[in-house]
């Protein structure tokens, strides 16, 4: 029931000549060449079938299994690494395949494992997604052969008579041609909340699709009423085709973090070059080589040593990190169906969401009761009956007030044909969910079960658009007598009633009660509310048998109720959290303008009395120029009765300001716009399956709740992203470094061979290739991971959003890395120096154990830089115990190192040697050095931005 439904503001549709709408009825079942009585015969609907096609939009082809898993591979990183396997194999067989190419192997398992792990995800998250479909096949029920007829919903084609009734689900576009008191739930497809009334009375202008009020459409559903239609278009020539047109052209962008891996991935590349070619023109000036063998051992060197400045493990912990967020935010009903896109939604800007089902509940609540008596206001929110009929802020009490309001609650139950149950903990109508809001007010009440057991139905006058009326007749079974109950527009059932209700009695409709009735409404009305009036009268016994419209006057005005699809409770909650964390929240309904700022106030997205632009603004706007939307979208942040393309429309202009974008919502309507964000979040209860096809994300909940939740874990990984990046690159700089000064510097150190380790002169290397290789495999992988799974720091969500420029790995952090490696370098040559004859420290001891100190500080450095990567800013001591999975990194790879510095087998295969208790503790004080270095480096900055 519509009995005060808004006047949209209609927007400018395209103008068909053959619009089906605009053409009476004969004309169209003519045009379809079918009979209205006996629709079409089954050799005919066969026949169209095979020329039309089947009634389905078009889906894209699967993708096999092995193409998803090469799909992985498409990634700079992994180009990197591939070549770095290409290169290390050409170096091997230059040698003569001397043993076993141990860096190729381990970097192409490497590659594996990280294909491996985003192949599993995404196709758990398909999974995921699959199961929230509805797995039951949707049948029409039609006219074939001159009989009624269930078929497929796929097998509809035009020229079908559709008989529609309460409960069906539309399966194809078509022209009513009849109506009785007909309710479609039009939501998925216009926004609009409330069940469409629907009219078979020709249009006379063309219309906006929510207000075709003669058209029924493909993916909505009959809330109410019976209805007569013929299928005018089917498949992709719906309107939820028109739409699956559009995302099929609109093309899919990478995300912010697959962006920000390919520019790591050039970076790390152009990086490599210069790190070749400055080893390789180092080792042959300095080395003085001047025999063929010793260019190819420059050239090998130089070549090995870039690979190894390649954080291998890089792609695969970005993936397990990426995959334990996508596992995380599971626990939180949220489905991420592509691993890049976890990070996504931590860095947006901006999240526009719909509002019906999304914001609000999708539930029609009556909010406000008047009468003669005064008001009250309803608690709860939803279909479940929880909540209380107030007054004055308490439980509205026995009295005249009670004795209305429940004249009232009950009346609207009566007329209603809803019905309200409870199935496994959860409340579910059928019929009009504005009817469904009154019974849940009643129970609210309590005295729904008096009602059963006193009234007992007679007969219905439906509902019908020029009365705006729908009345029951009801036997009393406690006074023996007969009553018309009747609900509907307030404005024309004023106009019908003599009396009014007063407490328990009855009393004469003074002037003064109508215009009480008509402030109320006014009140109501000014707060969004829909408002719907109940009055009755007791019927003479010589009453007409058959119940006609002419028995709805001389009624009792009981009072009025208000209802609304109200805001989820805690939606408010999470705007305001999302707000504090710099993210603008804006939103995009097809629903009434005074509706939607209704909403947007009560959850805090607007102020009172700020803007709402309608889509006829914004075509408007369009027809100026993209300058004037983008200066409107900078200040707005409602918009109601827009057009799917008019949300597209938004997320480009906000997107071209620089915005990182997330679009919410369930509707079909809204899937070309969720497809065009950054990142789409479908919900996963009401969501149609275009939608959540379009998605990137899938909310199981439908709660707006959630999204939040997955900005803070987003943010959350893309910090700890930040990290891992920190400790990865400048362990793999302090290794070339030590290397590059070694060779430069070997001189002043005392790094030469005149010790009796080679040919006088011979280059001799601070560190062997099994040593980096080692260090790579000890250090770049269980810490890294162990970063990934840090917990979010306490600021996080108070933190502004990272610009869309901002780059993961910025100047600053860039700087922190050559400074930590150049930290790590030289606390490693001085170890050395230390231990060896010679040099700018005397020592005493033989190469190996000068290697094996330098190569055990090197190790120990990179793991105290594990603490002092965590934050840029705070002490490496803040929150040492809140991520017990590094400490358990660090314990194992320092066991390992022990194990490689005493084990014996060890010792022959890396060139180790084992060292006393006081060498370990000299390794592990130049080794905090860079904890040290770090600390410092934290206070200066500090320093400068409190002068700042």
């Amino acid at each position: 029931m519509q009995p005060d439904a808004q006047t949209p503001a209609p927007a400018e549709p395209p103008l068909r000549q053959d619009d089906p709408s605009l053409m009476p009825a004969d004309s169209v079942l003519l045009q379809a060449q079918t009979d209205q009585s006996r629709g079409l015969d089954s050799a005919e609907a066969a026949r169209r079938l095979a020329q039309d096609g089947p009634n389905a939009l078009d889906t894209q082809a699967p993708v096999p299994g092995w193409r998803k898993f090469l799909r992985q591979f498409h990634d700079p990183l992994i180009y990197l690494l591939l070549a770095a396997i290409a290169i290390t194999l050409g170096a091997w067989a230059i040698e003569g395949y001397a043993g076993w190419p141990v860096d190729a192997i381990v970097i192409a398992a490497v590659v594996l494992l990280n294909a491996l792990i985003g192949y599993l995800q995404e196709a758990k998250a398909e999974n995921a997604a699959a199961a929230l479909a509805r797995m039951t096949e949707v049948t029409a029920g039609v006219m074939r052969d001159g009989a009624l007829t269930r078929v497929p919903s796929q097998q509809l084609v035009k020229g079908d008579i559709l008989v529609l009734a309460e409960g069906d689900a539309i399966g194809a576009d078509a022209r009513l041609l009849q109506a009785n008191a007909l309710r479609v739930q039009e939501a998925s497809l216009t926004g609009e909340s409330e069940a469409v009334l629907k009219d078979a009375a020709v249009l006379q202008a063309p219309a906006s699709l929510g207000d075709r009020l003669n058209m029924v459409y493909k993916g909505t559903a009959v809330a109410g009423g019976t209805g007569l239609a013929v299928v005018t278009a089917t498949g992709m020539g719906t309107e939820m085709g028109a739409i699956a047109h559009m995302l099929a052209a609109e093309k899919e962008d990478d995300t912010p973090l697959q962006k920000e891996v390919r520019h790591i991935g050039r970076m790390l590349g152009i990086a490599v070059i210069v790190i070749a070619v400055a080893v390789i023109g180092t080792l042959l000036f300095v080395g003085h080589v001047h025999t063929l063998q010793g260019v190819v051992t420059a050239l090998l060197f130089g070549v090995s040593l870039a690979v190894a400045a390649v954080p291998e493990g890089l792609p695969a912990i970005l993936s397990l990190v990426l995959a334990l967020g996508v596992q995380r935010m599971a626990e939180h009903k949220a489905i991420v169906k592509k691993l890049s896109s976890v990070e996504t939604l931590g860095s947006a800007s901006v999240i526009c969401t719909d509002k019906t089902g999304t914001l609000t509940k999708s539930e029609m609540t009556v909010e406000r009761v008047t009468s003669a008596s005064g008001e009250s206001h309803v608690t709860g929110v939803g279909y479940a009956p929880k909540g209380q009929v107030q007054h004055e802020g308490a439980e509205l009490q026995q009295g005249p007030l009670h004795s209305e309001h429940r004249a009232i609650l009950t009346g609207g139950s009566l007329a209603s044909n809803a019905t309200l149950r409870e199935c496994e903990g959860n409340w579910e109508i059928q019929g009009d969910p504005t009817e469904a809001a009154l019974l849940v007010a009643e129970r609210k009440l309590g005295v729904d079960g008096a009602r059963a057991e006193r009234f007992e139905r007679v007969a219905e006058i439906p509902f019908d658009s020029g009365r705006k009326l729908m009345s029951v007749i009801v036997r009393d079974k406690h006074q023996q007598r007969t009553l018309l109950v009747t609900k509907g527009a307030p404005d024309v059932l004023l106009q019908r009633c003599t009396h009014v209700r007063v407490g328990d009695g009855v009393q004469a409709l003074e002037d003064t009660h109508v215009e009480q009735a008509q402030r109320d409404i006014e009140a109501m009305s000014g707060d969004a509310l829909r408002t719907l009036a109940v009055g009755y009268r007791v019927l003479p016994e010589d009453a007409p048998a058959q119940p006609t419209p002419e028995l709805e006057h001389d009624l009792v005005l009981a009072g009025m109720v208000g209802i609304i699809d109200p805001p989820r409770p805690e939606a408010a909650q999470a705007i305001a959290e999302a707000r504090a964390a710099g993210v603008r929240v804006i939103m995009i309904t097809g629903d009434h303008p005074r509706t939607a700022q209704r909403i947007a106030t009560d959850l805090g997205i607007i102020e009172a009395g700020d803007t709402v632009l309608t889509g006829d603004a914004l075509d408007e706007l369009l027809s100026l120029g993209d300058a004037a939307l983008a200066k409107a979208v900078r200040s707005t942040s409602v918009y109601a009765r827009v057009a799917p393309e008019h949300k597209l429309r938004i997320v480009e202009a906000l997107q071209t300001d620089g915005h990182i974008v997330a679009m919410t919502g369930d509707g079909v309507n809204d899937a070309p716009a969720l497809k065009s964000a950054d990142i789409g979040v479908a919900m996963g209860v009401t969501g149609t399956e275009v939608t959540k096809e379009a998605a990137r994300m899938i909310l199981a909940d439908d709660n707006f709740a959630t999204i939040v939740q997955a900005v803070r874990e987003g943010r959350g990984i893309f910090s700890n992203i930040r990290k891992f990046l920190r400790y990865l690159l400048s362990s793999n700089m302090g290794e070339v470094l030590t290397v590059f000064l070694g060779v430069i510097g070997a001189g002043v150190i005392g790094l030469t061979a005149a010790d009796g380790h080679g040919p006088a002169g011979a280059l001799v290397l601070p560190l062997l290739a099994t040593q980096i290789l080692w260090i790579n495999l000890i250090t770049d992988s269980a810490p890294a991971l162990a970063l990934g799974m840090d917990p979010p720091s306490a600021n996080t969500m108070r933190r502004p959003p990272r610009k869309l420029g901002d780059r993961v790995i910025d100047g600053a952090m860039w700087s922190g890395v050559i400074q930590t490696g150049l930290v790590m370098a030289l606390a490693t040559l001085l170890t050395i120096d230390w231990f060896l004859p010679g040099g700018l420290l005397e020592g005493g001891q033989d190469l190996t154990t000068a290697r094996t100190a330098g190569f055990t500080v090197l190790v120990l450095a990179q793991l105290f830089n594990c603490f002092n990567v965590r934050s840029e800013d705070s002490s490496a001591f803040r929150g040492l115990g809140s991520n017990p999975w590094l400490w358990g990194a660090v314990l194992l790879s320092v066991l390992l190192q022990v194990a490689v510095v005493h084990v014996s087998w060890l010792n022959t295969a890396f060139g180790t040697t084992p060292l006393s208790l006081a060498q370990w503790g000299w390794c592990a004080v130049m080794a905090s050095t860079v904890l040290w270095h770090g600390e410092l480096r934290k206070l200066v900055r500090g320093a400068l931005r409190q002068r700042a």
